[in-house]
């Protein structure tokens, strides 16, 4: 009913070495990490332009040191903002779209048991949180 193949895998006589580099889980985890904080760095430049607070300045700052740690020492790339309206629904959906963002890197940053990352991404989301009137 039943023959064995003789033959063998085609993935067995592939090559030992493949000709392509893998990453690891940490790897790719310090990847998105720091691509969640370079767009959360990204949205709060925006709202630094559209709404000066000191908070914001000082988070820039803290977003970029630890993009910069995860990407080996080179530093995130940094447009210039583009909104020149103070219009409150554009500035609640940039906190809206803050506060995704913080929420995406608290997740990685604590799978990859970053405390660093996880203990400022918890902060942006408190803080953009309190902008859209969500924390009590």
């Amino acid at each position: 009913m039943y023959e064995p193949i003789r033959t063998k895998s085609v993935h067995s006589m592939a090559e030992p070495t493949p000709d392509f580099p893998h990453r690891s889980r940490e790897e790719e985890l310090d990847i998105r990490l720091a691509g969640h904080l370079t767009a959360l760095l990204t949205v709060t430049d925006e709202l630094r332009t559209l709404t000066p607070d000191p908070t914001l300045d000082d988070a820039a700052q803290r977003l970029a040191e630890q993009a910069t740690r995860l990407r080996d020492g080179h530093a995130p790339l940094r447009a210039a903002p583009t909104a020149s309206a103070t219009d409150p629904a554009h500035i609640a959906a940039l906190h809206q779209r803050a506060h995704t963002l913080a929420g995406w890197a608290l997740v990685v940053a604590t799978s990859r048991d970053d405390t660093a990352a996880t203990t400022l991404a918890a902060e942006r989301m408190r803080s953009h949180a309190t902008a859209l009137g969500l924390a009590a």
